[in-house]
């Protein structure tokens, strides 16, 4: 007898909701939820591939720990649990109880659970340390640094009003194959249709002609970490013509006269060089933007993952206001969360790491700072780690000195799906549901294109054994506050909820009957803004829809005199580095002949690295290869499915090349997430389609100065084809290259 259930797709920023046919206790097809109120249907491969996920062999569904040999076994979680309480007591005795010799790292996962949003901040907390690192210093924290210097706080970012503006820019980003980043908008194709249906345009700035390039009225192709300069070029057109008119957001601003003089040496003329996009174009650009009725300017990981990614992020932004488009229906507008997002002040820079000295911004370290906190010796020297859904091995800069540092820790411990290429290293790792857990889309919902609520409760029962993710979290919570390896989880649970009740002003005996994360969420619900509960959810499957975005400004500002800052320091303070870069472009200073810059992409089924793992995902052409433009390709000798070299300044790779117009010239695209042949990695599809880690090639002293972000996209490489002899695979290069590190994974810790 079959049955059908509803859930949101946990495996993007889309959110798409699902319906799932079980039959027999399985999950036998997945399909789009035509009811569902944001996606109405949409569905990319990664929702159908859950079925692949949740059954995959290579999954861990027990709890594993390192063998004296290397290797892992099985092991029970009261057993697994004694060795996280005996390994982190005695990382504490040797460090003299300094707390911050152990780290932890949240992996981009994480952002879609839950659990790990409620219980996760538990965990921090108890484990006392400031060394916290995330993938959001390898993504998105320099657009969410800005939009605090301006708004004053972490989550006010503004979103693309996709459904209702007439003029779309958009700047190193690909919401076709992203389905939508900081902008959480299923069916990103279907609305920018709708866009130029009504008689709007879509314009893309990016090297690539990417997929959202292709379907957009116009692209634009820019050199790589120039996006600074076009934007400041386009602000600079504004004042010039007389074409600013902020509107109702004249009264709340400070900085306009600011902002005018620190955009006067950048002339669309200075800028066209150094750019690639004549002064014409610049120029028609910013009249286009300010000449239509509803506009709005969006960029992403092209345009954070830079030299200047802050400052781009803040000059969307700038222009987003200069042209009356923020906080208006069509424009940059500001989402309302049904848990509640009321005014809340960032902190930053109240300590600094051990090493280099980078500031914490929003309590964490950019991750680039992550390896040398452990392989530098010292007081405060990281010797554990705890690692909550990532893989930072293939995700942040410089993967070979990462992979030395993981294997020098006294304790590493995981908690993830898969022994993967960081995990590889883990002492002990915890396994988590999949489909046995409840869903609602906490953060995500800060930055939809629709404010909607959906909840969806666990498909599937758990395993016989098996705890949810949240008593995981909560127990290794106990255990780091020093409660042993068998800490009262219902008791830490109703300390939490109490808490959160009497943050909220919620009364505790509303929640009564509920655990976990679901408790927790009835209280955000309740305090929120819609006056909702999760009771209200349960008895709407397919989400409640509560309708378009609306105007939030200024009660949303939580600057401190309420008022939005239109030239923050040090936004306005790093000016100066981008004339110092303009003056050195346009003279020609660093310029190598022939010379390459190297950028990401994403693939549209590849999201987080252990999708490799799915054959649904991986299944067709090869997906990581280089893309170079022909004339490049015939400059440096190189032929299309041939092997070529790859090579920084601190690393390389081998994989093939793929030639094609979608790149333009001296640029080359390799996308992100992959390298797989490790030793010790226990994906076998992943490892049949093992890639090439182009983290390899990035270096982690390369940081943007404001947020700390790690530089991935600008980065100057140069390309060779392999020797005649080289008929050595992908993954035979990268077996030599991290061979050390994967030796010394598989050694016992040290005493």
């Amino acid at each position: 007898m079959s049955a059908t259930a509803v859930r949101t797709c946990p495996l993007c920023e889309a959110t798409c909701g699902l319906e799932l046919t079980i039959d027999g206790g399985r999950v036998t097809r997945i399909r789009g939820d035509a009811h569902d109120v944001l996606s109405r249907g949409f569905l990319c491969p990664k929702g159908v591939s859950l079925i692949q996920l949740h059954e995959d062999p290579d999954r861990l569904r027990t709890p594993v720990r390192r063998t004296a040999g290397g290797r892992f076994e099985p092991c029970s979680w009261d057993e697994a649990f004694a060795l996280v309480d005996a390994g982190l007591r005695g990382v504490l005795e040797r460090s003299g109880g300094d707390r911050d010799a152990i780290a932890a790292y949240l992996g981009n996962p994480s952002a879609h659970s839950l659990s790990a949003l409620v219980y996760g901040r538990v965990l921090l907390k108890a484990l006392g340390t400031r060394n916290v690192f995330s993938a959001g210093s390898v993504d998105q924290i320099p657009k969410q640094l800005a939009s605090a210097l301006m708004f004053g706080g972490p989550l006010t970012v503004a979103v693309p009003d996709l459904d209702r503006t007439d003029h779309l820019l958009v700047l190193g980003a690909n919401p076709l194959t992203s389905n939508g980043s900081l902008m959480t908008a299923p069916d990103v194709r279907g609305r920018l249709r709708r866009i130029r249906a009504r008689g709007g345009r879509v314009v893309v700035v990016d090297p690539r002609r990417t997929r959202t390039a292709q379907a957009a009225d116009e692209h634009v192709p820019i050199r790589p970490g120039t996006d600074a300069l076009l934007l400041m070029a386009m602000v600079a057109t504004l004042f010039e013509e007389g074409l600013v008119a902020p509107g109702r957001l004249a009264g709340l601003c400070d900085g306009i006269e600011e902002v005018r003089a620190l955009a006067a040496p950048f002339a669309p003329e200075r800028v066209a060089g150094p750019t690639g996009i004549p002064a014409g174009t610049i120029r028609r650009l910013a009249r286009e933007l300010a000449a239509a009725p509803r506009a709005v300017v969006y960029g992403r990981m092209g345009t954070t993952t830079q030299a200047f990614g802050t400052t781009a992020s803040w000059l969307v932004d700038v222009l987003n206001v200069l042209t009356g488009n923020l906080d208006r229906e069509g424009g940059a507008m500001f989402p309302r969360p049904a848990t509640g997002d009321g005014p809340r002040r960032a902190r930053m820079g109240r300590w600094r790491s051990r090493v280099r000295g980078r500031p914490e911004v929003f309590g964490e370290l950019p991750a680039a700072c992550l390896a040398e906190e452990i392989d530098t010796p010292g007081d405060g020297q990281v010797r554990a780690l705890i690692a909550l859904a990532g893989n930072p091995v293939v995700s942040t800069p410089n993967a070979r000195r990462l992979e030395r540092a993981l294997a020098s820790l006294d304790l590493m411990v995981a908690v993830d799906l898969y022994v993967t290429e960081t995990t590889r290293h883990a002492d002990v790792i915890l396994p988590a549901p999949s489909l046995e857990r409840a869903h609602y889309d906490l953060a995500l919902s800060a930055f939809a294109v629709r404010d909607v609520a959906n909840y969806s409760p666990p498909t599937l029962p758990l395993p016989d054994g098996m705890p949810d993710e949240w008593e995981t979290l909560l127990r290794l919570a106990g255990i780091a506050a020093g409660q042993g390896p068998d800490p009262n989880v219902a008791a830490l649970d109703d300390l939490v909820a109490a808490a959160t009740a009497q943050r909220l002003g919620v009364p505790p005996e509303a929640l009564a009957g509920r655990r976990g994360p679901e408790r927790i969420l009835d209280a955000m619900l309740r305090a929120g803004p819609d006056d909702l509960t999760l009771a209200d959810l349960e008895a709407a499957p397919h989400g409640i829809d509560l309708g378009p975005l609306r105007p939030r400004l200024p009660e949303l500002l939580s600057t401190e005199d309420g008022r939005i800052r239109l030239a923050p320091e040090p936004l306005a303070g790093d000016v100066a580095r981008l004339r110092a870069a303009l003056e050195d472009a346009r003279a020609g200073t660093g310029r190598e002949d022939g010379g390459l810059l190297l950028v990401g992409r994403r693939d549209l089924r590849s999201n987080n690295s252990w999708m490799h793992n799915l054959p649904l995902l991986v299944s067709g052409p090869a997906r990581c290869t280089v893309q170079v433009h022909p004339d490049d390709a015939a400059r440096l000798g190189l032929a299309d499915g041939a092997r070529a070299r790859v090579r920084s300044a601190v690393g390389e790779i081998e994989l093939p090349v793929e030639v094609t117009d979608a790149v333009m010239a001296g640029v080359v695209s390799i996308p992100h997430g992959w390298g797989h042949d490790a030793d010790g990695v226990g994906w076998a599809t992943a490892a049949r389609h093992a890639g090439a880690n182009s983290n390899v090639l990035s270096d982690e002293q390369a940081v943007e100065p404001v947020s700390g972000t790690a530089i991935l996209n600008g980065i100057p490489v140069t390309l060779a084809p392999l020797a005649s002899d080289g008929a050595r695979t992908v993954s035979d290069r990268a077996r030599r290259v991290s061979g050390r590190a994967g030796t010394a994974a598989a050694a016992p810790r040290p005493a």
